[in-house]
């Protein structure tokens, strides 16, 4: 009989966003991540998440972060993973707090305080504005890439947005020609007052929507503030799962130091045997 190595997993969320959380080197199966995320990451038949988050060595900083999405796809950059994964590294005494750990988006800088987590995501880049059709309606899209690709659609009353309505839009926009052939994030966004926005996100990868999405509160919040006047950071980005907190820098149409906080917590740790 083959003996069955496990593999040591942690299982950790961020206002609703759950993922699975493995270390390089403790795992037994290192080759074949993607197969495995789709595999661990089913509801039903295997752990359950939005995500798995795999933790490696860094070349330049503290730790390196790889994200592979539930349908096997390599995500370059999230948001509520990379908070858990920070409260990860600092309770397993992996690095310190501040701490600095590598991405495929780039470096990330953390914060750790207890149960909150805090991270400076890279300069958003690819910042465009264009009207397109969509199921033969005109929609005035905004685009900015915050670590990944993100779509924003102003919409009123976000949160009564009917679930089969904001999947089939969202859905076509995602895979819509205009975002060929990486596709986009796409974020329902409503303006609720001064620094305060409501989204809803429909996420590349998992294919439906989330609870919260950190790249995508991100991006909202970066949009609303130069095409929806919300005003001064920080911006309240109230989500599904959870209130987000996203602060900036702006001049014009350029964004720095962009940071994203909010709490995140342990759910349970195990083994994973297949």
């Amino acid at each position: 009989m083959e003996m069955v190595i496990p593999a040591h997993f942690s299982k950790m969320y961020g206002h609703g966003n759950d993922f699975i959380v493995v270390r390089e080197s403790e795992d037994a199966f290192p080759d074949d991540w993607s197969e495995k995320a789709v595999r661990w990451c089913r509801r039903r038949t295997g752990i359950g998440a939005d995500g798995l988050l795999v933790v490696g060595p860094g070349r330049s900083a503290d730790f390196s972060m790889r994200i592979f999405n539930p349908d096997g796809s390599e995500a370059e950059m999230c948001g509520n993973g990379a908070r858990c994964i920070a409260r990860f590294a600092f309770e397993a005494g992996i690095a310190g707090s501040p701490m600095k750990f590598e991405t495929p988006a780039g470096v990330i800088e953390a914060t750790v305080d207890g149960s909150r987590a805090a991270i400076r995501l890279t300069d958003p880049a690819g910042l465009k504005g264009e009207v397109v059709t969509v199921g033969g309606e005109q929609y005035p899209l905004y685009t900015i890439n915050t670590g990944v690709p993100h779509t924003i659609l102003f919409t009123d009353g976000v949160f009564h947005l009917a679930d089969d309505l904001l999947h089939e839009r969202g859905r076509a926009i995602r895979f819509h020609n205009a975002f060929a052939p990486a596709g986009t994030n796409v974020d329902f966004v409503e303006i609720t007052g001064p620094g305060r926005i409501r989204v809803r996100t429909y996420e590349r990868g998992v294919e439906a929507e989330t609870p919260a999405c950190g790249t995508g509160a991100a991006a909202s919040a970066l949009i609303s503030s130069l095409y929806a006047e919300v005003g001064a950071p920080p911006i309240e980005v109230q989500m599904p799962g959870g209130i987000l907190s996203v602060d900036f820098r702006r001049s014009g149409d350029r964004f720095t130091d962009v940071w994203l906080s909010g709490d995140v917590y342990w759910v349970c740790r195990g083994e994973i045997l297949d």
